[in-house]
């Protein structure tokens, strides 16, 4: 792996699959789709693989490549799912820790997703994150989405950080490709969804096995 910037200035964290193990409520809103239409519903470890990829490939899951059953369905499965209440989303295992210290770090932390901004705010605050982040966007913030550097940008200007000094950790190669054009550090989340993938392919400067793992490395920097 590549030194991380000296000194970190903030650590930006996609939101599904990386921050947040949201797979099972987002099933959960797509049975009801499918139920709907008379459709079968697709396994949930299918589904959990591309979550990340974002509303649309999830739909795709059910509906195949039928872009127009697609978009039909689209405002109907985020409209389920915002009232689902989110009662299965968690963090994952070390999270909760890393975000602790990288406060008693003084350095600062937000989200950046392709999710609307109003799921991700929902999604924020059944966490208890929400005021504790320094930037939350989502894929409708501004014009651009990952993989466009554009929303890691502009979630360096909320949290008044240099990019030159952050890092960014997803678990898709959209995550990995935005950061690097953003002149981020870049992590792999192998903790995540990844959509089968081995993220080594897509060249991140590291790749993280858990949270604990970037945790470790904030304490090897603290104590240069």
């Amino acid at each position: 792996m590549k030194p991380l910037p000296q000194p970190l200035a903030a650590v930006f964290f996609d939101l599904d699959g990386t921050l947040a193990d949201s797979a099972r409520d987002i099933h959960t809103a797509l049975a009801e789709v499918c139920r709907e239409r008379g459709i079968a519903v697709p396994a949930f470890e299918h589904v959990r693989e591309v979550v990340s990829r974002g509303a649309r490939a999830i739909l795709r899951t059910a509906v195949g490549d039928n872009e127009g059953a697609v978009a039909a369905a689209l405002p109907r499965l985020l409209e389920i799912y915002a009232a689902t209440g989110m009662p299965n989303t968690h963090v994952f295992p070390g999270i909760d820790a890393l975000l602790e210290k990288l406060e008693s770090q003084g350095a600062r932390w937000g989200v950046v997703s392709n999710k609307n901004a109003e799921l991700v705010e929902l999604v924020m605050q059944k966490l208890g994150y929400a005021s504790r982040a320094a930037a939350m966007v989502g894929g409708d913030t501004l014009p651009q989405r990952k993989p466009d550097p554009a929303p890691l940008l502009h979630a360096c200007r909320l949290a008044d950080v240099d990019p030159t000094r952050c890092m960014y950790v997803g678990d898709d190669p959209r995550d990995i490709v935005a950061g690097r054009a953003a002149g981020m550090y870049t992590v792999a989340a192998a903790w995540g969804y990844l959509d089968g993938a081995d993220p080594a392919g897509w060249q991140p400067d590291a790749i993280a096995a858990g949270a604990d793992e970037i945790a470790g490395w904030l304490d090897h920097q603290h104590e240069r």
